[in-house]
């Protein structure tokens, strides 16, 4: 995961859910196309913060 340094967006990669997973979503709605459902380890929780961060401070540059 990273913060893309041109828009201060959050890039996300992780393990491509299963197909239990991704039909537990489609009960909320519908997953297009163009996206797709990720799993992150929740050990991931604090790199995620610290691109939290990382993305609000660089938006008050842009």
């Amino acid at each position: 995961m990273f913060v893309d340094d041109a828009t201060a967006d959050l890039v996300f990669q992780g393990w491509k859910a299963d197909e239990a997973t991704e039909a537990e979503c489609r009960q909320v709605g519908n997953i297009p196309d163009t996206e797709a459902v990720v799993r992150i380890p929740a050990r991931m929780v604090p790199l995620i913060r610290k691109a939290l961060d990382d993305a609000e401070e660089r938006v008050r540059v842009l």
